[in-house]
């Protein structure tokens, strides 16, 4: 892991431990470190957990279709398995 991801490691290491521990997507916190949130644009469906700096885990609810709100938004209360899609560096694109 060290020699793929370099510095990143560590924490990405931690952040997959988050994720895997997390009953649902509620449980994986908001606020940093973690700040699980979802993306927008082209992205849009998908979501992310910071790392470091601007380096984030994407992924994206195993659910087809995704458990939705009455209003429509990702419901992260009934996520209960995510499939990983990338660790990326997005920002700029």
């Amino acid at each position: 892991m060290k020699k793929a991801f370099g510095d990143r490691a560590p924490a990405l290491m931690r952040r997959l431990s988050v994720l895997r521990e997390a009953r649902t997507l509620a449980d994986v916190p908001r606020v940093p470190p973690e700040r699980c949130h979802e993306l927008t644009g082209r992205r849009e469906g998908q979501l992310a957990v910071v790392i470091k700096d601007n380096w984030r885990l994407v992924f994206r609810p195993a659910h087809d279709p995704p458990p939705r709100k009455p209003d429509g938004g990702l419901d992260h209360s009934q996520v209960t398995e995510i499939e990983l899609i990338e660790v990326v560096d997005y920002h700029g694109e």
